[in-house]
C-alpha cells in the first residue's frame, strides 16, 4: 500500500487480467455430453436408462443445461467411461477407439455382458459357429 495515497499500487499484470476474464469454454457441457454419448454408441434413451433419467432430461442436458445436477455426474461419467473431470471439461477426454460403425450391434454386446455366465458362453459358441461357417463359405468360392 502506498502511504501517501492510501491505495494499493500493485500493477495489474496480464495474468491477473486473464484470471479476471473467464474464457468461454470451446465446448459446452451439453456439446461434450452429446459427443461422448454418440462416441459410445448410446441413444439418449439408453444413456438415460443407465443413469436413471428420462430421455427428455437427457435432451435438456445436451441442449440447454450448462451444469447438470451434481448427483448425476458420477453416474454419467461411469456410463460413458470417463472421469467426472473429463465429463465437466476440466481435463481433456482420453480418446478411445473410433465410434463403432454399427452401434446397434455394440449395444447388444453390452447387453450380452450382463447375462449370466452360462448364457454368455452359449452366445459365444453361436457367434463362433457363425464365424466358422462364414470362413468356410468364403474359402469355398
Amino acid at each position: 500500500m502506498n502511504p501517501a495515497s492510501g491505495r494499493w499500487d500493485a500493477p495489474i499484470t496480464p495474468t491477473v487480467v486473464t484470471l479476471m476474464r473467464r474464457a468461454r469454454p470451446a465446448e459446452t457441457f451439453g456439446q461434450r455430453l452429446l459427443r461422448l454419448r454418440q462416441a459410445r454408441g448410446y441413444s439418449q434413451r439408453e444413456l438415460g436408462e443407465r443413469v436413471d433419467v428420462s430421455q427428455r432430461m437427457m435432451t435438456y442436458y445436451e441442449r440447454e443445461a450448462e451444469h447438470p445436477p451434481a448427483y448425476l455426474l458420477p453416474r454419467l461419467a461411469e456410463a460413458l467411461g470417463v472421469t467426472v473431470d473429463e465429463l465437466m471439461g476440466v481435463r481433456p477426454v482420453k480418446e478411445q477407439a473410433a465410434a463403432p460403425r454399427n452401434t446397434r450391434l455394440w449395444r447388444k454386446l453390452r447387453d450380452i455382458e450382463k447375462l449370466p455366465p452360462g448364457d454368455r458362453k452359449a452366445v459365444l459358441k453361436f457367434v463362433d459357429a457363425l464365424l466358422v461357417r462364414q470362413r468356410v463359405a468364403g474359402g469355398a468360392r
